[in-house]
């Protein structure tokens, strides 16, 4: 499955006012501030996103939101919000912001 485009360019929009990078990964496009990436379209449908270790248990109780797995593992600070939890501004630029908050507090890659 491709990614969806229409979410990628609604991320595009929220991210305009800052130099951001895009790397298709993981068959979806990542979207990277200062070389640390932000957030993502995933090719599985959604998105994912990048959150402080810390919060991820917190932020799995959210509707729509599940771990992030690769290879079998769960992936602690970063976490899948199914297509159901992006579909207006107000949920997508909440996951956007958390993001790319996060990624804009680490050091310049």
């Amino acid at each position: 499955m491709a990614y969806d485009t229409v979410l990628a360019d609604r991320i595009r929009e929220l991210l305009a006012p800052e130099p951001t990078d895009e790397m298709r990964m993981f068959g979806g496009l990542a979207f990277l501030i200062g070389g640390n990436m932000a957030v993502a379209v995933s090719s599985q449908g959604g998105l994912l996103v990048r959150v402080p270790r810390e919060d991820t248990d917190k932020l799995l109780g959210h509707e729509h939101v599940s771990a992030m797995v690769m290879a079998g593992r769960e992936t602690r600070g970063w976490l899948r919000v199914a297509p159901e939890g992006v579909k207006t501004k107000r949920q997508l630029s909440s996951w956007v912001t958390r993001g790319a908050d996060l990624a804009r507090s680490l050091p310049p890659k």
